[in-house]
């Protein structure tokens, strides 16, 4: 007699964590490609990123949200509100905790939103970046994991050393968090990676771009908004081009000279790496049109927030 196959298993697994711990490079490990951005910048990601992992008998995706802080603009408190209205939703939660730093107020102040979370939400604990600590920094973070779990009342359904950089129990992490999915059809096309529209995704690498090596009071300030994509006119079949224009916006006119740098050779930079994962995301040559411009105090102003798209 043949055993019976396991049932196909579908849903939505959602990562959080404090910014920067690892949450955007974990979720591109494991869907295989780029669908969210990365940057040692704090609050890199600004809104949900849906990754999609298709396996036989599963389909999980995942829901990169921005980092849960204590917020001091009004942009902070609509990325918290978006993080705990995405924990409403989804059939498991991820915490990710870097091994390389200790359990810090921003940690506890998480998992103490996380104890108030329904039971019946399965909750697991990845402990990333092990590829930046030795076994017995490892072993001393997995205890004290362990330990913030039983303080705040939380049974952690799984506790996973994970390095998404070293490809160390990526494939364990996808396993574990798919057994705790309800069983289900598929909610996505095969071959679906992400439901992010391309638009997005455009302005979010050209953002990337944008982030690396800028001054600490930077990353907050910047934001991108793409504002069309069309096929360039009379190009022929075989050689098409994408005509993209964006704007950069900062919050200050001093912010200005920072992104375009000497003789505008730091905007010509990020517009240079940005295109080129662009047209690896696309998979066609783009020509990328790049303006900075001054939306003064943004992160403050309802009005501009939503301009901007939050």
């Amino acid at each position: 007699m043949n055993a019976p196959s396991s049932p196909y298993r579908s849903g939505f697994a959602c990562f959080v964590g404090r910014p920067n711990a690892g949450k955007s490079t974990l979720t591109n490990a494991l869907v295989g490609t780029k669908v969210a951005i990365t940057s040692d910048r704090p609050q890199t990601t600004r809104h949900t990123v849906r990754g999609i992992v298709h396996r036989p008998d599963a389909q999980l995706v995942l829901v990169d949200t921005p980092g849960l802080h204590k917020p001091r603009t009004l942009l902070g408190e609509r990325l918290n509100d978006l993080v705990r209205s995405t924990w409403a939703e989804v059939d498991v939660i991820g915490f990710c905790l870097p091994a390389d730093q200790k359990l810090g107020p921003g940690d506890k102040f998480i998992a103490k939103e996380l104890a108030g979370i329904k039971k019946s939400v399965p909750k697991v604990a990845l402990v990333t970046k092990t590829d930046l600590v030795d076994s017995k920094r490892l072993a001393e973070q997995l205890i004290a994991v362990q330990q913030l779990g039983a303080e705040l009342g939380i049974e952690w359904a799984e506790i996973i050393p994970v390095s998404a950089v070293g490809d160390s129990q990526v494939t364990l992490v996808a396993d574990l968090l798919t057994r705790l999915l309800p069983e289900g059809m598929p909610l996505y096309p095969d071959g679906d990676l992400t439901d992010e529209p391309e638009q997005i995704m455009v302005a979010e690498l050209i953002r990337e771009a944008a982030l690396e090596g800028v001054r600490d009071e930077l990353p907050h300030s910047l934001a991108v908004v793409v504002e069309e994509m069309i096929p360039r006119e009379d190009r022929p079949a075989d050689r098409p081009l994408l005509d993209i224009h964006a704007n950069v916006y900062i919050e200050r006119q001093s912010q200005k000279a920072i992104v375009i740098g000497a003789k505008g050779a730091r905007l010509k930079h990020v517009g240079t790496t940005a295109r080129k994962q662009i047209e690896a995301l696309l998979g066609t040559p783009v020509y990328l049109d790049l303006h900075v411009k001054v939306a003064k105090d943004w992160q403050r102003d309802p009005k501009q927030l939503r301009k901007l798209g939050f």
